[in-house]
């Protein structure tokens, strides 16, 4: 299997299932004019992931991913600049958001894609902390401009839904489509979150 990402937030979760995999990160074009969080998620996931899949020689199954976070309606991308991300965060703070992440894995003539959907709401984080996160430099490659385990900033309050989707990969999304494009039997989650995950067999 093959993980068509750079982000070592995603190659740590995917480890967690238990397969083996290399990273070979996509080089794709983000822009898209699609306005639907959903179509927007699965849409580069696909595009990560045959990206990987057409430049390689065997058929093995590829795994590609994209957050997207929304607020109002409005699809939150990557801070362009620390600016962006202060803005993004004091927009964000004491008010509840949605994060979609989409998966999809590509395994020669097959390609699956899914989605899942988080509520997150943010805690009411002063303008103090808001600077001395994006002086960390920690907000620049997050949709969101924010990563819910970092341990200083740490501005989540409360989430409904799949954590590990909002650190950047559903696994109960990912294994189930492991399985359905490639045949392949990853394990179980190893993470103690992915137990009470709704996302999980015995409770979808």
């Amino acid at each position: 299997m093959v993980l068509a990402s750079a982000s070592p937030r995603r190659r740590d979760l995917l480890a967690a299932l238990g397969a083996a995999f290399e990273v070979t990160p996509a080089d794709v074009d983000e822009t898209t004019d699609e306005r639907d969080p959903v179509r927007v998620a699965e849409g580069l996931s696909l595009r990560k992931a045959r990206a990987v899949a057409d430049g390689s020689s065997d058929a093995r199954a590829v795994l590609g991913s994209d957050t997207v976070v929304v607020l109002d309606g409005r699809i939150l991308g990557k801070p362009a600049d620390a600016s962006e991300a202060r803005s993004t965060l004091r927009a964000l703070r004491d008010r509840g958001h949605e994060v979609v992440t989409g998966v999809a894995v590509v395994c020669g003539e097959r390609a699956v894609a899914d989605h899942a959907r988080t509520a997150v709401w943010m805690r009411d984080y002063s303008d103090e902390e808001i600077e001395a996160y994006v002086t960390s430099g920690d907000p620049m490659d997050k949709a969101g401009a924010y990563a819910i385990q970092h341990p200083d900033f740490a501005p989540v309050a409360r989430i409904e839904g799949c954590e590990c989707s909002v650190v950047g990969l559903p696994l109960w999304t990912v294994r189930r489509l492991l399985r359905a494009a490639g045949g392949i039997e990853a394990g179980e989650p190893t993470l103690e979150r992915c137990r009470a995950c709704p996302l999980a067999p015995t409770r979808v």
